[in-house]
């Protein structure tokens, strides 16, 4: 049996198990949201902000959670089995969002294609699609999607986009130890691969041939809007007439996106809405815990 097909067996054999006792903490109202998209947590990696997503989701109430991709990380999986408890307890957390009535959809992407083969199932009450449209409130369809799909890397070299995977896993654990001595020194949590993104000429270039092609596809399916992930950069804006939205990831900048009750669309910086100490919390362990 392989690893991805076992790790599909945890998620259904958890699924059955008693929900576990709520510790929320009452003093921080959450914050309710209409519908809540969520991608790139990449479960399974030392760079998954563990506790800052399980803030997020203990924090926010929605009818509809979206997860619109590399939700675990099959390729890190396979170099070298990681799963502390923290990353179980994020499996727990959406089971028990699903159980309690909130809608979840999981949209696979590259990192957990593995998922693809299970379309049109569900897994302890999480629907596994393709692809989705969702209406907003205000009446305007957005086409749900990872975004993989765009990426010339994935689809023509797949093998440099392992390369690539593991460089940018150097650069995380690099980012952590950077980290760690900030926080000691009591400075926020700061990305160095989002901070050499955003100077490499090239990789800007790619960001923006990646979120224009999204938009032309999402214009020729007829949709006002599109929302994906994939690229770790979390983006709201216009695109010739289609409105591009990118929920970031939890890897590096802790977004998300939310509409709201009256179908306005909002990208929520997760590391504002964090108390102090948790940021701390954060920030000082290898794996954000």
């Amino acid at each position: 049996m392989q690893r991805d097909d076992a790790f599909l067996r945890a998620w259904r054999d958890t699924a059955t198990r008693a929900p576990e006792p709520e510790d929320d903490d009452f003093a921080r109202p959450p914050l309710r949201c209409r519908t809540l998209w969520i991608s790139d947590l990449h479960l399974g990696t030392p760079g998954c902000q563990a506790r800052a997503l399980l803030d997020f989701l203990k924090h926010t109430e929605c009818e509809t959670l979206f997860l619109v991709g590399d939700i675990i990380d099959g390729w890190q999986l396979k170099r070298n089995w990681y799963w502390p408890q923290a990353h179980n307890d994020v499996i727990q957390k959406l089971l028990r969002k699903a159980r309690k009535g909130t809608r979840v959809i999981f949209i696979p992407g590259n990192h957990d294609e593995f998922a693809r083969k299970y379309l049109n199932h569900n897994f302890g009450g999480i629907d596994v699609a393709e692809e989705w449209i969702h209406e907003t409130a205000d009446g305007r369809k957005l086409w749900i999607i990872h975004g993989d799909l765009f990426d010339g890397v994935i689809q023509c070299a797949k093998w440099l986009a392992h390369v690539g995977d593991s460089l940018y896993e150097f650069t995380l654990k690099l980012n952590r130890y950077l980290n760690s001595l900030r926080a000691r020194m009591g400075l926020p949590y700061w990305s160095l691969s989002k901070y050499l993104k955003g100077k490499v000429k090239r990789a800007v270039s790619y960001v923006g041939d990646f979120e224009n092609a999204v938009a032309r596809e999402a214009r020729k399916r007829g949709v006002q809007g599109v929302v994906c992930g994939h690229i770790h950069h979390a983006e709201m804006r216009d695109i010739d007439g289609i409105l591009y939205c990118n929920d970031g990831d939890w890897v590096e900048s802790l977004t998300a996106l939310a509409e709201h009750a009256d179908g306005t669309l909002e990208i929520i910086d997760w590391a504002q809405h964090m108390p102090v100490p948790a940021k701390a919390g954060a920030q000082s362990q290898p794996v954000a815990a």
